[in-house]
């Protein structure tokens, strides 16, 4: 079984997708080893605790440099050996030293089509608002791998969502998240934990 470790910052509901997802054994060939938050008030500390996960605390401004950072938080991915690295609603940026020592092994789960929405400043609720602003007619989530370029790896998963005329932001990151995000992430774990991503360049083939 492959060891999966999850990030994360806030309320953690894509976490608990995955929890949910593990709890009906829908993660083959892997497992959540460890969950590790940016913030010590992380409601998906909770989470992992409820469902007898292992958690770690790594706040970034506790380090002076990102080098240090950085070496702390691979010590960690070692520690648990970390086959794959999920990013879910994590708000520290991953450096360079550490996608590099895990290349198409980290993935994220983004709140829009990329690459429509995405890269600098589009986080969280600015996503949708940003929607909203654009008048766009449809959205959705996309699952990426992680690579220098933010929001820029390959493209795993994609699914999109309608936007309604009386939408806020609010009720359009509800939606995002129970019709894509809840969906794509434990899909695109078990596709990864199971070898069925191929990577070539920037493209992504699921085999069958």
């Amino acid at each position: 079984m492959l060891n999966i470790a999850v990030l994360v910052s806030g309320g953690g509901t894509n976490l608990q997708a995955l929890i949910d997802a593990q709890n009906r054994g829908e993660l083959r060939g892997g497992r959540i080893g460890c969950v590790i938050s940016s913030r010590p008030d992380a409601f998906a500390l909770e989470r992992a605790k409820k469902a007898g996960i292992p958690a770690e605390i790594l706040v970034r401004r506790d380090f002076a440099e990102q080098a240090a950072y950085d070496g702390a938080l691979l010590r960690l991915l070692e520690r648990y050996d970390a086959g794959l690295i999920v990013l879910a609603g994590f708000m520290t940026i991953i450096s360079r030293t550490v996608v590099g020592r895990y290349p198409n092994r980290i993935i994220n789960i983004h709140p829009s089509l990329i690459p429509a929405f995405c890269g600098a400043g589009y986080y969280g609720l600015r996503v949708h608002e940003a929607v909203l602003d654009r008048g766009v007619r449809v959205t959705g989530a996309t699952v990426h791998f992680v690579n220098e370029v933010c929001d820029g790896g390959p493209i795993i998963l994609q699914k999109a969502v309608e936007v309604r005329d009386d939408d806020t932001p609010q009720t359009l990151q509800k939606r995002v998240m129970e019709q894509a995000e809840w969906q794509l992430l434990p899909r695109a774990v078990s596709l990864f934990c199971e070898g069925k991503l191929a990577v070539s360049g920037n493209r992504v083939r699921i085999k069958e």
